[in-house]
């Protein structure tokens, strides 16, 4: 299968499920370092994937596929090659560099459960001084 016709049906499984797709130029230096060609976030509580414009096709499909893969598609009547990428896709570790995980809006569940990162208290630099002490001279 030709990366643009997956592409197209990646892009109408997208549409189905509420998220918009666009393709604008992006500064991809501070995003993740090469080969990040964008991804999805949310803008105004709508699911958004932003794709490079000046990416590739085959780009252009992992990007979209990327973010499809964290949502529930198993409604959606695709083709087995494309399921095929978004199984791919949903595998590969998250970057570690990268944003934490969508929480979906309610009627787009992500697929897995998002659990929160407990946060531990920062310990104290071994030579830091508490505001209220002072240094004995040495």
């Amino acid at each position: 299968m030709k990366p643009t016709a997956v592409l197209e049906t990646l892009e109408g499984a997208a549409a189905q499920l509420g998220v918009r797709v666009t393709y604008e130029p992006l500064a991809t230096a501070g995003l993740g370092g090469p080969g990040t060609h964008g991804g999805m976030c949310r803008v105004k509580g709508e699911l958004r994937v932003i794709i490079d414009k000046r990416a590739t096709p085959q780009e252009r499909v992992a990007t979209l596929a990327t973010a499809l893969a964290r949502l529930d598609t198993s409604n959606l009547t695709l083709s087995a090659k494309v399921r095929e990428f978004l199984h791919f896709y949903a595998e590969r570790p998250a970057s570690t560099s990268g944003p934490a995980p969508l929480r979906a809006a309610t009627n787009l569940p992500l697929r897995g459960s998002v659990a929160k990162r407990p946060t531990a208290p920062r310990a104290p630099a071994p030579d830091a001084v508490p505001p209220t002490a002072t240094r004995a001279s040495a």
